[in-house]
């Protein structure tokens, strides 16, 4: 999603804490990258996850003076950078920080020793995120779901541009495959552990393509029903299995609910929890269902229920093709110009 903000503003410098050439290098010009000192540090990239308490810091080293407008991309450091005065910086955020407003579950996921240590660690890092989300002279949110929350933990109003999906790595399948499919990173809160459990009870074949740190416990959730669990899978292959898929499961409550949106693009429909970001990615009846109850019984009674034979794959396509990049990139460069005419009027008529 980042590389389309990038390619808005393509003559624009790219500052990041720390950036992979090997992972992200394709995605725009590497020359236009500027990394963090943490860019330094022997074995930043596999231990980027335990460095959080240095990206403030990272983020905030950034002399950003030449520049009067600056865009961050950010779920949580990015929109904590130091800029002068007279600039305006719009901040587009992809979530309110999991440590702010899920704090007793993100410090439950730490190691039981650690938990000590971390605990107050994490509260300076959520006192630190709200105060730096004052920062930007605008927020602009990935979704209606998104610019609750960030009105409820950050007291702000934010602008609502939905993020964009790369249609062209997406077409329509057949849907031949008995099979559901979850395509996800492997996180406590994605609750795979309930898509398993429900498609067991709904004698549903289920597919779980992806990797995070609890796949060794989902694996050994899935032995013995009715689910297999792929690990990661190529982009090519990834596709073949979307577009021959029954059904898209998404059964944890999403910031977003991006996923929906790239199994329309292959025209297959999507059952997904009624909560979050999917509210406002699914449509009833048109791209997929829903299921009321965060319960393995309630999923399990909505794929009983449902025939993917009622779906359209051309209307799937369709309202896909709405949250395109083209139209991603021409509502931001909109509210980015909107801001900055707000604000130099400001300046221009300061209140006495």
């Amino acid at each position: 999603m980042f590389a389309h903000i990038a390619a808005a503003w393509p003559e624009a410098p790219i500052y990041t804490s720390i950036f992979d050439r090997a992972q992200l290098g394709d995605l725009f010009d590497a020359a236009r990258v500027r990394t963090s000192f943490l860019q330094h540090l022997p074995g930043h990239r596999r231990l980027f996850r335990a460095l959080a308490p240095l990206y403030p810091s990272a983020f905030a080293s950034f002399d950003l003076s030449a520049y009067d407008t600056i865009i961050s991309s950010t779920s949580a450091w990015a929109k904590g950078v130091t800029t002068r005065p007279d600039a305006v910086h719009v901040c587009y955020c992809h979530t309110v920080a999991r440590f702010v407003f899920d704090y007793d579950a993100y410090v439950g996921r730490l190691a039981g020793p650690c938990e000590p240590l971390a605990r107050p660690l994490v509260r300076r890092l959520a006192n630190w995120d709200r105060a730096a989300a004052q920062r930007p002279t605008a927020l602009v949110a990935n979704s209606r779901n998104t610019a609750e929350r960030i009105r409820h933990w950050y007291g702000r109003d934010a602008y609502v541009v939905h993020a964009p999906i790369d249609l062209d790595r997406f077409e329509v399948g057949p849907g031949k495959g008995d099979y559901a499919l979850i395509i996800s990173r492997l996180l406590p809160y994605k609750r795979i552990d309930l898509a398993i459990e429900g498609c067991r009870l709904a004698g549903v074949p289920l597919l779980v393509a992806g990797t995070g740190p609890a796949e060794e416990r989902l694996r050994e959730a899935a032995k013995g029903t009715t689910t297999t669990m792929l690990g990661y899978v190529e982009d090519d292959a990834l596709r073949v299995l979307l577009g021959n898929a029954r059904v898209v499961v998404l059964p944890g409550a999403e910031d977003y609910g991006l996923v929906p949106l790239e199994a329309a693009a292959a025209g297959r429909p999507t059952v997904a929890y009624a909560a979050g970001g999917a509210l406002e990615t699914v449509v009833p009846g048109v791209t997929g269902a829903f299921f009321r109850e965060e319960t393995a019984v309630s999923l399990a009674e909505a794929l009983c229920a449902f025939d993917s034979r009622h779906y359209d794959s051309s209307a799937l396509r369709a309202h896909a093709e709405r949250f395109s990049p083209q139209r991603f990139i021409q509502r931001l460069q909109e509210i980015v110009e909107e801001v900055r005419e707000k604000y130099r009027w400001r300046l221009e008529h300061p209140i006495a």
